[in-house]
């Protein structure tokens, strides 16, 4: 197969490309570095495949008469050269075969460029819209169809975020195919008029950059998720990927959808990824919009359960303005829509940390991960789950496939520091940190964790660096208490208390989470206080009191009757 580019002509064998106007030799787009004398071998035997070219042609083409060199030799050398590059022999050739005496011919196949896709990236939609403020439009169909996509279990689907970032980057696809493993790449735009939708995607081999297949749809807005349905399906076919009788089924539940529904939807999930109290504000106002304007809105109810959670698990909101109304919205969704694996991982989140009902949790973490095997949030939090409860090795093997799915998100990255912390892998805590904060320096999760991890490698003033921070990047007073904390088990009390008093100034107008005050006053060594302030997280269900059996943090307090009870209270799983 060829593929012509104005003056420059590449031909593909395998997982092998010919790139003759660069001169280049190229497998799954790395370079191969190759001689002059076998490259230009291998270029006269592609010009007629399966035909022979005699020796005397290539005698002819490479040794003139006038050279000095020994024909022969040269010959072999070159022949030897050219099969080490593509891995063949003379005993069992796949594509260079030697006719004795007279010369070589091609036998591989070119139509056969190896071009599976079993993994795909997403990248952001352009947005051909004149307004500028319409960019979270062609963000948010780009995250639907990575949804739709990933319905696909015979597919790996990388999430959004990682595709973000890698839009962004402005990397060559071979680049991208190394970096991520992953076979194609789908891009386009959307173009959004009088209540029409207009999306262009094409499907690219990545690690050859090959335009495998192109369409454009339009649809009318309330038949958006139709048109997506219509996308995925067509991707399947076209790189012969399988779906199952079950796959069918989701991709061809697509309901009519309400447009300004659908609209505020994609507005309340743009905003839902920045995680900051403001930004968390305004997706829970985007998703109220969509549910009063189409009140059977499914993903819109599951958006707006998230946003509850994430309240009161950053300490943004107590448990029962939090995690108490993302758990009746996540059961709601749960039974009107029973297929969508976002309400599935928003309820198990939500009676993990409200109810401490750690075998309902892991029984809907597992049916979403079942409905969407590539919805990397339910990968990361079932690990975190398992962490919890002291399963590290199937908590690393879900946070492990977490990361292959989004490589690059900060909140699953501070998930993995999670799990490590607390299977007490601190060597590998303090690495995985490290790379944390040279990917994401302006989050303060990132620098949670490698202060974490230098505190328990013994880096005492590394750590109080780093807890610092996450403190200048955030007024959240759960990273105030977490640099009290620090303070305390560095030995310095007294930094330790003026913190802790002015979080209890705070209280009054701010929620701070008594579980924290439970960990700074055990670092503190009061240990009557801790355990006050402990029980008061039971009694208002604090979600860190999940952590309360392996939380490292506590160990000076094991052993003692009151912690022993506490942890009898939380009703682990045994």
């Amino acid at each position: 197969m060829t593929n012509v580019r104005g003056d420059l002509q590449t031909i593909r064998f395998d997982a092998f490309e010919l790139d003759t106007g660069a001169g280049e030799l190229r497998k799954q787009g790395v370079r191969i570095r190759l001689q002059e004398q076998p490259l230009r071998i291998l270029q006269m035997l592609l010009a007629c495949p399966g035909q022979v070219v005699t020796r005397d042609e290539l005698r002819n083409a490479l040794w003139p008469t006038n050279s000095y060199v020994d024909f022969d030799q040269g010959l072999n050398r070159a022949i030897n050269k050219l099969r080490e590059a593509l891995g063949d022999s003379a005993e069992n050739p796949r594509f260079v075969e030697t006719l004795a005496k007279r010369g070589y011919r091609f036998i591989g196949d070119l139509a056969r460029a190896r071009r599976e896709i079993r993994s795909l990236l997403v990248l952001p939609l352009e947005s051909l819209s004149q307004d500028s403020e319409q960019g979270y439009f062609a963000e948010g169909l780009a995250e639907i169809l990575t949804t739709t996509l990933a319905k696909i279990s015979a597919l790996r689907v990388l999430s959004r975020t990682t595709a973000a970032y890698y839009k962004r980057a402005h990397k060559t696809l071979p680049e991208i195919a190394r970096d991520l493993d992953v076979d194609g790449v789908v891009e386009g735009s959307v173009l959004r008029s009088e209540g029409r939708v207009r999306v262009s995607v094409q499907l690219l081999h990545a690690p050859t950059d090959t335009h495998m297949w192109a369409e454009n749809y339009e649809r009318e807005m309330r038949d958006i998720l139709v048109l997506q349905g219509d996308v995925a399906r067509a991707i399947a076919h076209e790189i012969q990927v399988r779906i199952t009788p079950r796959e069918e089924a989701q991709l061809s539940h697509t309901p009519v959808v309400d447009p300004e529904a659908f609209d505020a939807c994609l507005r309340g999930r743009y905003f839902w990824d920045k995680r900051t109290p403001a930004a968390i504000a305004q997706a829970m106002q985007s998703f109220e919009q969509a549910i009063a304007r189409d009140p059977g809105f499914s993903a819109a109810y599951a958006g707006l359960a998230e946003c509850f959670s994430a309240l009161s698990w950053w300490s943004y909101a107590p448990p029962e303005k939090g995690l108490a109304r993302a758990k009746d919205l996540a059961s709601r969704t749960v039974e009107t829509d029973p297929t969508l694996a976002e309400a599935h991982a928003a309820l198990a989140w939500a009676v993990q940390y409200y109810d401490y009902d750690f075998k309902t949790a892991e029984r809907e973490f597992r049916r979403a991960i079942e409905l969407d095997p590539n919805y990397s949030v339910a990968c990361y939090r079932f690990g975190m789950t398992l962490a919890h409860l002291g399963r590290f090795e199937e908590a690393i093997a879900e946070a492990t496939c977490a990361v292959r799915l989004d490589p690059l998100a900060y909140n699953l990255s501070g998930a993995v520091a999670w799990v490590y912390m607390f299977a007490r892998q601190n060597d590998r805590l303090l690495s995985h940190a490290r790379r944390s904060v040279e990917l994401h320096p302006d989050v303060p999760l990132s620098h949670w964790a490698l202060g974490y991890a230098h505190l328990e490698t013994g880096d005492l003033e590394s750590a109080i660096a780093e807890m610092r921070v996450a403190t200048q990047l955030t007024d959240a007073t759960l990273f105030r208490a977490l640099l009290a904390e620090t303070y305390a088990v560095a030995g310095r009390y007294e930094d330790a208390r003026v913190i802790v008093q002015q979080l209890h100034e705070q209280a009054s107008e701010r929620y701070v989470t008594p579980y924290m005050f439970g960990r700074i006053y055990t670092g503190l060594d009061a240990k009557d206080d801790a355990f006050r302030w402990l029980t008061a997280a039971y009694q208002e269900r604090a979600p860190w009191m999940v952590l309360l059996k392996r939380d490292p943090r506590l160990d000076r307090l094991r052993g003692d009757p009151r912690y022993e009870e506490l942890v009898k209270r939380m009703n682990y799983p045994s």
